[in-house]
């Protein structure tokens, strides 16, 4: 009787530790900013993962640290962390990054957001998707080829197609123009809400307050 006592003592304690552990894993996110790193690219349209991860950690008054493979920012809101990452390793290696940080933080996949730039979309616009292609994205490429899954959630900014044909590298690669700029703190404002809103209220909420926005 005793023993069957303590056997059920010791699952019980498992099984609570369990849940406990699956409890802290649903309420951490890792938050991925893609772009480049140098002086060179700060201002470019393709590093507006970076921008809205820099512009996210102001408003909040957060320090990024530089840690491997990244700089790192945490932010505690309302029960939930968020790990805000910006890979050092360039755009076309960011899945090494992302991989190392979603196993040692033991983020589950469903709470990971990549925020990348996407031509295909008017200036500003958002749009939250749960899965799908690279769309010719080389660092979205490679975080499918580390991760080995189409199936993790990525938030594309919309950078517009405004560019000759020939020129969209240093159309991608090139800055913001003035009225671009005159607008982009406001959608950088959005995104920021829209990264919290990923967390707090879930993905498919998100989507239904976000998208095309």
């Amino acid at each position: 009787m005793l023993f069957l006592f303590l056997h059920m003592f010791k699952w019980l304690f498992k099984f609570k530790k369990q849940q406990q552990a699956t409890h802290s894993m649903a309420k951490k996110f890792l938050i991925v900013g893609l772009g480049n790193i140098g002086a060179d690219y700060v201002h470019t349209r393709h590093n507006i993962g970076f921008k809205v991860l820099n512009h996210l950690a102001k408003i909040n008054a957060l320090e990024f640290e530089t840690r491997k493979l990244g700089t790192l920012a945490s932010h505690k809101f309302k029960g939930r962390t968020f790990f805000l990452l910006k890979p050092n390793t360039f755009m076309n290696l960011s899945g090494k990054a992302v991989k190392y940080w979603l196993e040692k933080e033991n983020i589950p996949l469903e709470n990971l957001l990549v925020i990348t730039d996407d031509l295909n979309l008017p200036f500003g616009t958002l749009r939250l998707k749960t899965k799908g292609s690279a769309g010719g994205h080389n660092g979205l490429k490679d975080i499918q080829d580390k991760l080995k899954t189409t199936q993790y959630n990525r938030l594309r900014f919309g950078i517009s197609d405004d560019f000759s044909k020939g020129r969209q590298v240093d159309y991608v690669l090139g800055a913001w123009s003035d009225e671009e700029s005159s607008k982009l703190d406001e959608r950088l404002q959005r995104t920021s809400e829209a990264i919290i809103s990923f967390g707090m209220a879930g993905v498919n909420t998100t989507m239904n307050q976000f998208n095309g926005t």
